[in-house]
């Protein structure tokens, strides 16, 4: 004679959140996943007690009612994060009569990279606009009202330069961006001295400093400080820290840079050296620090495009020092300047 199936038993074996509602309309059982989502005590109470979205809620009475195979979704929230589940709710037999079968499959990490790439295209859809508009509309006044005047087709097109100029720099970072997120995983084996790519780098935007009147100041060990990297992609971090140093910094001052020796530290969990980025200019508000690498994010919009910023470059600087296994941290205070530092696990 075969035994028959416990409730507990059957939604124990679903690798997803799974709730069996009985004829009664109560939670016969719930597994450990379910428990987590809506309450440890919910078996035993009614469904309308602990599943409480209406759709969710229409879901189980059509089951009930028609026998239907229904799917809806449930919206929850985990911390400070929002949560979308696809439920499918079943008919199933029951010793007592008919029962439904809810499971709850976490589509959160699905739905949030969908977000991500729609923002993606929004914004690169509206990078590009503003520079297009403006290009459309000069070369149509200097097809028509500015056809002989040789001062106005100067203006014009020195302006349309610069705005070709940013749609390339844009499209060279999207490209950057794009490499970078594609090799992340795979970890740099090139014997990199940190001491003298920050001499190298330095000496490559001197002509930028000194054009903006800004000094570049190092403080570095007088020995080699080798870890194991990709020399592009370090170089690519430290000329879009200092640059950035030199840009919000702001004329008649200077951009500090330091490479510590070598240190224990706590946050890559051995030891490493911190090459330390620092401006003395407005500093950023504290709100605005956990989101400076998200993509397109700019503090000032209308200053990062007037200094030709793409809202590309600390994305892109995270996700090289992520690949290096290093971490990034930043320090500002308005009026005070901002620290970025960036710790790499040396070469042992």
């Amino acid at each position: 004679m075969n035994t028959p199936i416990e409730p507990a038993d059957l939604v124990n074996a679903f690798p997803l959140t799974a709730v069996l509602i009985g004829p009664n309309e109560r939670i016969l059982a719930a597994n450990q996943l379910a428990k987590d989502l809506f309450s440890s005590e919910c078996v035993g109470q009614h469904f309308i007690n602990v599943l409480r979205q209406p759709n969710v809620l229409d879901a189980i009475e059509a089951v009930i009612v028609r026998g239907q195979h229904i799917e809806t979704r449930y919206l929850g929230r985990d911390g400070g994060r929002d949560t979308t589940y696809r439920v499918n709710a079943a008919p199933v037999a029951a010793p007592n009569g008919p029962a439904v079968l809810l499971t709850f499959e976490d589509l959160t990490d699905i739905e949030e990279a969908g977000k991500m790439r729609r923002d993606f295209v929004a914004n690169v859809s509206h990078e590009l606009k503003t520079p297009l508009t403006a290009l459309m509309g000069f070369v149509e006044t200097l097809r028509g009202p500015a056809r002989n005047d040789s001062k106005a087709q100067d203006r014009f097109l020195t302006i349309m330069e610069r705005e070709a100029s940013r749609m390339s720099q844009l499209v060279q970072d999207l490209l950057s961006l794009s490499r970078v997120e594609e090799h992340e995983r795979v970890r740099p084996t090139e014997e990199v001295d940190l001491v003298a790519l920050v001499a190298s780098v330095k000496q490559s935007l001197e002509p930028v400093a000194k054009s903006s009147d800004v000094i570049i100041n190092l403080d570095v060990p007088e020995t080699q400080v080798q870890v194991l990297g990709d020399s592009n992609q370090l170089r690519q971090v430290l000329t879009n820290l200092i640059e950035n140093g030199i840009k919000y910094g702001g004329a008649g001052k200077s951009v500090d840079v330091s490479v510590s020796v070598p240190l224990d530290q706590p946050l890559i969990r051995g030891k490493g050296v911190t090459i330390h980025v620092t401006d003395h200019g407005e500093g950023i508000a504290e709100h605005h620090i956990p989101r400076l690498t998200e993509r397109f994010y700019r503090v000032d919009s209308h200053r990062s495009r007037e200094v030709g910023g793409t809202g590309l470059g600390l994305a892109i600087v995270k996700h090289i020092i992520n690949r290096h296994r290093g971490r990034l941290r930043i320090q500002s205070k308005l009026g005070q300047g901002t620290v970025f530092s960036v710790i790499l696990p040396i070469l042992e």
